[in-house]
């Protein structure tokens, strides 16, 4: 940990929940999250969800080491034994980040098979005893991210008593995706499209549940739907159209945090993630890990093909630079490489 950079937040965490991206597993890596910190400096960022055995017995600078620059940022936990949990929540803490989250929501098999994820919504009990035990561990936010429910439950019921547990048990903030998981017979690719979307439910828990802070996440694709939203809510999180889309994340210092609007310049954030890029190389990355994230900057312009195919092809090649990343610049802005 001698290398890592400990940095105070550029904003208040419970201001920066007001706007947040989604923890997505092989997505929101550290270099993702320092993509999106170019476009967006007050959103609350997530790392990719870690299991406490992982952070307790793995490589943890591999696993929990960040860039100061991606301040506020939250470490999404995945487990269910209080003790294991506990002991990741005092780790992520020495580690600098700004809020530790368990997961409480992914609807996958192996998660399933580890017992956390969204099958812990059936045992509110045991996530509430996991949130003491985390919150005994450290001084920073403790937060949930749910579902509004799984399987055949009740979502009136079940969702309130989930909430409520975990609002006894002291937690800060919960996340809630919108849609029911079905451990039993749907896919993790198909719980995200296929469960209905029920916005109202989760309004309906977070007026009854005022003062406490809620934020709603599930099939919000655009920024004049997170502004919807927030007339319900004290958060909204974005995830795949943050991902897919990542400019939007322009938008959202000016549009969600009332600052100044400043036009995002795409050549300087294709500068400013070269220059990061040539400093990751040099520590053993590869460039296609970096640029993999950037292929959605340019969309709508002419030459996005372009662009997207010399970020994904030559940036994959053996030997590949950060001159990949200017060179696909130029395919969008072919005035820069004329002049």
């Amino acid at each position: 940990m001698s290398d890592i950079i400990k940095l105070e937040a550029v904003t208040d965490i419970s201001e920066a929940r007001r706007f947040s991206v989604a923890p997505m597993m092989d997505w929101t890596d550290r270099h993702c999250r320092v993509l999106h910190r170019q476009l967006t400096r007050r959103a609350l960022l997530f790392t990719e969800m870690v299991t406490s055995p992982a952070v307790i017995h793995g490589d943890r600078d591999r696993l929990l080491g960040f860039s100061a620059v991606e301040h506020p940022l939250a470490l999404q936990l995945g487990g269910s034994d209080p003790a294991e949990l506990a002991e990741a929540t005092r780790i992520g803490g020495a580690y600098g980040y700004d809020e530790i989250n368990l997961n409480v929501g992914c609807p996958s098999d192996r998660v399933q098979s580890g017992r956390f994820g969204a099958c812990l919504m059936a045992e509110p009990e045991l996530v509430a005893v996991c949130i003491r035990a985390m919150k005994g561990a450290t001084d920073l936010p403790v937060t949930v991210k749910c579902r509004i429910g799984i399987d055949d439950q009740d979502t009136e019921q079940s969702l309130d008593r989930f909430a409520d547990q975990m609002v006894a048990a002291g937690a800060d903030h919960l996340y809630v995706h919108a849609r029911k998981a079905w451990l039993k017979g749907l896919s993790p690719k198909e719980n995200r499209t296929i469960p209905p979307l029920d916005y109202p439910r989760v309004y309906r828990l977070a007026a009854r549940l005022a003062p406490d802070h809620l934020s709603i996440n599930g099939g919000i694709e655009t920024i004049d739907a997170a502004e919807g939203h927030l007339a319900h809510m004290s958060g909204v999180m974005l995830g795949r159209a943050a991902y897919h889309e990542p400019m939007l994340l322009a938008e959202i210092d000016h549009r969600l945090f009332g600052e100044p609007a400043v036009p995002v310049d795409l050549g300087s954030v294709m500068r400013a993630m070269a220059d990061y890029a040539e400093a990751e190389l040099g520590k053993g990355a590869r460039l296609n890990n970096i640029t993999r994230h950037m292929l959605g900057l340019a969309n709508g312009r002419p030459g996005a093909r372009t662009f997207r195919q010399i970020l994904s092809v030559d940036a994959a090649r053996r030997g590949a630079g950060p001159d990949v990343m200017l060179r696909a610049l130029d395919a969008v802005e072919p005035e820069r490489a004329v002049a």
